[in-house]
């Protein structure tokens, strides 16, 4: 990455490698809450010039450490600074919505120096949707500064009556400092000697001012809340360097996606663009965590529940029962000038809804919360039944009212993502055939919870629908000279028949039989599909095929995480550890091993990855992917409603042995290792507190 992010609950700091921030960057940098910036310039000046880079280190979700040293100064052949004479080491995390930064200053000349540090601020309180250069409008403006002691505020009048502020302040005497935020400090130190100055910048909205605590306790604290995620946290202990790498790396990432609007903790969908609710985004990932923390996807529902559509309203594409798209804070939203209050163009995140809560249910039997979300279950399935598939032909479908909304409503949302074999694009309203998969797994996964609980008729009705989807699906989609199945169907009812990874998540969803579950995965990791570091979005030779494309070629590590664990499911082992061996691959080419958003469908005989441009990183469906491998490997499914636990392993060629521990499943716990030993499969049950039966099925 060629930016450097950190980020607690709703607040992210986005900054070059340097550490600093400036304006009209193209990657938007700054510091942002509530899809506002709140810093929009940061610099940091040793003598007035800009320090030289040692080391940008970014492993730390929540924490930054970066190390700096003057350049060579002289004036008038009159030495000033000897070059590399001074360490410059910027450490910054964010606690309880403030960001801290301490500079750390140390001589490492022979003889005392004498030298100023300086830092420039400027906030321009900008929409992010401005930021981004996706919307202007109507916006308030900078209304004064105030410099008072140790501290400087910037003021501004929104156009939507708020008034948001910048605060920051520093702990040590300033030399000099100015309303127009230059901060000034003459520093003079000793061989060796070191001095610290910690910076600390609130954003404040309305009356909302946070506590600001001393920073070494404020990290203490910070500190302890991951010791506490890590102590909740299902582990997993591998003899693959890269995939153990890659599982830790995805759990850091999760958490550091964690956010609570007042419902629990969820995942937003990734930075630095995406760090706010996100429906589909937020449900698959909490998908891919429940092996390794489920509270995640309780919080996920219960804030996915609390905005449920109420009413019609074309303006944002809601509908009653409906699961939103997307939710945004800012100063265009709340003055109603973008439809993202919260915006509900998507067509896959209200079955997505069910599948979580039965998939959680399944996971931890929990019925509780089930009968808390009955009545917005309910909803949602009458949405899926009324204003999903409105012309009555049992298949969900999209189309586009909102006139600033999102044409494609699946997860390929780019507007060329749907396209017919001869390059036409499909006309709205269009029928995709992972939804129709999550209509089926949702409803079949719902019946089964009334079976549970004793309600038979709705269980039996449910039942039934999901079987009369699940026929007509097959006849409807299935491309018999193909051998594989329609993206979609168009306004026509037409196939829409580019060969794509769509029809993979079907694999979960449990709509395809055995014969055509196995043509799709042979098909996905065929050279059509398959690029040796995973499964393309879109085939090598169909007419929208470009592997430089957002959706339409390139490969996305969540959607080969659904097919995965699909291919698992449905006992494709040979398919799925292909994919698995795939992405474990790619990620050797990415920093920290992090897989990104999302990366060009290049073949693997170029020697590298090829990146996409613009992906964003940490990713939270991306981050869950490594987890969701770990599932796929044990080949695990429990089903608290009947306590049974399904273990199918298969080990990739070159992973040996995987241990999970601390696997919460019920009320107990699971704790299993899979070992090859010459040639052979050993599964040793360690421990088994959940008293469900384990059955396994070794290959």
């Amino acid at each position: 990455m060629d930016y450097r992010v950190i980020k607690e609950n709703d607040l992210f700091l986005l900054t070059d490698e340097k550490g600093d921030i400036y304006e009209n960057h193209p990657n938007g940098l700054g510091l942002y809450t509530k899809d506002t910036r709140f810093l929009s310039k940061l610099d940091l000046k040793i003598n007035g010039q800009e320090p030289i880079l040692l080391s940008s280190l970014a492993d730390q979700n929540y924490l930054a450490k970066i190390i700096l040293t003057n350049p060579h100064m002289e004036k008038d052949g009159e030495l000033i600074l000897w070059r590399e004479s001074v360490e410059i080491e910027r450490k910054r995390f964010i606690y309880n919505g403030v960001l801290y930064e301490m500079v750390k200053t140390k001589n490492y000349y022979p003889k005392r120096v004498k030298f100023e540090l300086s830092f420039h601020f400027d906030v321009d309180f900008k929409d992010m949707f401005i930021v981004r250069g996706f919307q202007t409008g109507k916006v308030g403006k900078r209304t004064r500064q105030s410099l008072e002691g140790n501290t400087i505020r910037f003021h501004y009048q929104g156009a939507d009556d708020i008034h948001r502020a910048t605060s920051i302040s520093w702990d040590f005497p300033a030399t000099s400092v100015t309303e127009d935020g230059d901060l000034y400090f003459n520093l003079s130190l000793s061989h060796e000697e070191e001095k610290v100055i910690t910076l600390m910048i609130q954003p404040e909205i309305g009356e909302q001012v946070k506590e600001v605590i001393e920073p070494k306790k404020a990290l203490d604290f910070l500190e302890q809340s991951y010791r506490e995620w890590e102590t909740n946290t299902t582990k997993v202990e591998t003899d693959h360097p890269i995939f153990q790498s890659m599982i830790k790396r995805g759990i850091d990432d999760l958490r550091v996606l964690l956010t609570d609007l007042g419902f629990g903790l969820f995942p937003v969908a990734g930075l630095p663009w995406f760090g706010v609710p996100f429906g589909r985004d937020s449900l698959i990932a909490a998908l891919q965590m429940l092996p390794f923390n489920a509270e995640i996807a309780k919080g996920t529902l219960l804030t996915m529940a609390a905005y449920q559509g109420t009413k019609i309203d074309t303006w944002r594409d809601e509908q009653p029962g409906k699961i939103m798209h997307e939710l945004r804070f800012g100063e265009l939203a709340n003055t109603n000038q973008i439809p993202f209050t919260p915006y509900y163009g998507t067509i896959d995140a209200t079955p997505l809804f069910l599948v979580l809560l039965t998939e959680y249910v399944k996971w931890t039997g929990d019925l509780e919360l089930f009968k808390k979300l009955e009545a917005n279950v309910k909803r949602a399935l009458t949405w899926i039944d009324e204003y999903g598939d409105r012309d009555g032909d049992l298949f969900v479908e999209y189309y586009q009212e909102a006139s600033k909304g999102i044409a494609n409503q699946g997860w390929k949302d780019s507007g060329d993502s749907v396209v017919h074999r001869n390059g036409d694009y499909a006309k709205a309203p269009i029928a995709l055939a992972e939804v129709q998969g999550y209509v089926y797994q949702g409803k079949i996964g719902i019946a089964e919870i009334y079976q549970n609980l004793g309600n038979l008729d709705l269980a039996k009705q449910l039942h039934s629908e999901a079987e009369q989807l699940k026929e007509k699906f097959n006849s409807s989609f299935w491309m018999q000279d193909q051998q594989f199945y329609a993206i979609a169907l168009d306004k026509e009812k037409a196939q829409v028949g580019t060969l794509t990874s769509n029809p993979g998540h079907l694999l979960l969803s449990g709509i395809l039989d055995e014969e055509n579950a196995k043509k799709v995965s042979d098909l996905l990791v065929s050279p059509k599909m398959f690029t040796g570091y995973g499964i393309r979005t879109m085939g090598i030779g169909e007419a929208g095929y470009n592997p430089m494309s957002y959706h339409d070629g390139s490969v996305w590590p969540h959607d080969n995480s659904l097919i995965v664990l699909g291919m698992s499911r449905t006992k494709q082992s040979a398919a799925a550890n292909t994919v698995i061996q795939g992405l474990i691959k790619a990620a050797t080419h990415f920093e920290y091993t992090r897989l990104p958003e999302l990366f060009c469908g290049y073949e693997d005989t170029l020697g590298h990855v090829v990146e996409y441009p613009v992906a964003c990183s940490p990713q939270a469906w991306a981050a869950g992917t490594p987890l969701l491998f770990v599932q796929a490997i044990l080949g695990l499914f429990p089903n608290s409603l009947d306590q049974t636990i399904t273990l199918n392993p298969v080990l990739p060629e070159d992973i040996n042995r995987l241990k999970v521990s601390q696997l919460k499943i019920g009320k107990g716990e699971l704790a299993i290792t899979i070992e090859r030993k010459n040639g052979t499969l050993e599964v040793s049950i360690d421990k088994n507190t959940t008293g469900y039966n384990v059955t396994q099925n070794l290959k």
